[in-house]
């Protein structure tokens, strides 16, 4: 029986690193769930012991943010600031460097994978209409949108959870990763600019029509307005998953949007995942596997390397939840660590975080190539560079 367990354990992380187990019909979300409910049928844990593991205010507060990156997509937000880009951007590096900070600064507010979503088709129409090689814009996307992801809790998934375990408030997590998220933008561009000559010019490029899109000026006005309020009341210090909440219930109040069209956009999948995830990490909290990783998480650089490690095989989000019941609690360096680390981590490779397959996937759908190559050779540098820059940093 102890076996069968491991052996469940065992296949379903290899099915979250991969995206899929060979031969089945099974994404990320249904790998998660399936690992948990055998390890239920295998006696491990019961359904009690099961949904008490699973952590709400990381769901509530997912789930609000969601909502209201949908509520600012079908304004037409993304596509305002897209036309703002090509009217007043006249040059492939002053591009470069608008999409690197204003996706990181996105990112930083909403979740990375949300911004990936739908800055990449976007992106694409950029550099099509402009005749630019599109991959170096592709990467500053994707690696963009995990680096800016540092800055804050709400950045990405990992440092929701990480927010929820350690009790760190949303300002002293920004005040202590805002900076290093900007040095590493910088260093990114720098980067870009080394490896693909062709976006160093500051030439003008010939101005084009940028493409059709409709602006709903009320939803519009209301989103900002709503989002403002949540960023203030992140600030203060209202806890982060209430104040989610409730302005995602704001935005749900409205006479003209349908809400089939925003709760379709929820990412349902990442939500069930995430209840998977939390019911398989007390699987193997139960059976004691953490006890091996014990070892390496006494000191911060084997912390930091077991962490690269961890989610570059099993991605961030499946190697916070692993590794945070062996960070002690009021350690707020080591919890910084662990943020800034399992993000970072995913620039190393295209598999290393959603937002990179996100970006990889979507441009392929566009008749474009975006190779793990291409990432590797781009994300390898920018790894060991922004990880030892943490470490110097935090440390």
């Amino acid at each position: 029986m102890v076996v069968l367990r491991y052996l469940v354990i065992l296949l379903t992380y290899i099915g979250l690193g991969l995206g899929y187990l060979p031969g089945l019909r099974m994404n990320r979300a249904t790998i998660a769930l399936v690992g948990a409910a055998l390890l239920m049928a295998l006696g491990l844990l019961d359904l009690p012991a099961a949904w008490s593991a699973i952590d709400y205010k990381t769901l509530v507060f997912l789930f609000g943010m969601m909502i209201i990156s949908a509520n600012l997509a079908a304004s037409g937000f993304f596509q305002l600031a897209i036309d703002y880009t090509i009217r007043h951007i006249h040059s492939p590096f002053g591009l470069l460097i608008v999409l690197t900070f204003g996706s990181g600064f996105l990112s930083a507010l909403f979740l990375n994978d949300t911004i990936a979503l739908i800055l990449t088709p976007l992106v694409v129409g950029i550099t099509q209409l402009l005749k630019l090689n599109p991959i170096p814009y592709l990467l500053a996307l994707a690696g963009a949108t995990n680096l800016g992801s540092v800055a804050t809790l709400s950045g990405n998934p990992q440092n929701i959870l990480i927010g929820s375990f350690s009790g760190i408030s949303y300002l002293d997590f920004a005040k202590a990763l805002t900076p290093l998220a900007l040095v590493s933008l910088v260093i990114q561009v720098v980067w870009l600019w080394w490896l693909y000559p062709e976006v160093r010019s500051l030439r003008p490029y010939l101005k084009v029509e940028p493409p059709h899109y409709r602006i709903f000026k009320p939803l519009l006005i209301k989103s900002l307005l709503i989002t403002a309020g949540l960023l203030i009341a992140f600030l203060v210090g209202i806890p982060t998953a209430e104040a989610t909440l409730i302005a995602a219930g704001l935005l749900l109040v409205t006479r003209r949007l349908k809400p089939e069209r925003i709760l379709q956009k929820v990412d349902w999948d990442l939500l069930l995942m995430f209840c998977g995830l939390f019911i398989l990490t007390e699987g193997v909290q139960k059976l004691g596997a953490l006890e091996w990783f014990s070892r390496f998480v006494h000191e911060p650089l084997s912390i930091l390397g077991v962490t690269v490690l961890l989610s570059n095989l099993v991605s961030n989000v499946p190697a916070v939840l692993l590794l945070h019941h062996l960070i002690p609690h009021p350690d707020t360096q080591t919890w910084l660590l662990l943020a800034a680390a399992s993000t970072l981590a995913g620039n190393l490779t295209l598999l290393g975080s959603v937002a990179n397959l996100i970006v990889a996937e979507a441009v392929a759908k566009r008749g474009y190539r975006l190779t793990f190559g291409d990432h590797l050779r781009f994300g390898l540098p920018l790894t060991v560079v922004t990880l030892a820059l943490t470490y110097f940093w935090i440390f």
